[in-house]
């Protein structure tokens, strides 16, 4: 579907003072330092499909994703075959 400015102007005027924070659903995150492991289980067992990395002082370092999963697994499933 194909919107027009008005259109999306007149939807945000009915947000009603709302923040973006409003919509946010509470998200975990993990640390640096957290086990990879852990981490993949959070992220396969749970509705996120991203994960905020922080370090120890609680600064954003990066994101961890489904999609880094996936091929993290075909890279370690193709060096596997190449020894065997």
């Amino acid at each position: 579907m194909n919107w027009t400015f008005n259109e999306v102007q007149m939807l945000l005027n009915k947000t009603n003072g709302k923040v973006v924070g409003d919509l946010l659903t509470p998200a975990s995150v993990v640390r640096e330092t957290t086990n990879l492991e852990d981490s993949v289980r959070l992220l396969l067992e749970t509705k996120y499909r991203r994960l905020p990395v922080v370090d120890a002082d609680g600064k954003l370092v990066g994101i961890i994703t489904r999609g880094n999963v996936v091929r993290a697994a075909l890279h370690i499933k193709h060096a596997m075959e190449r020894k065997a």
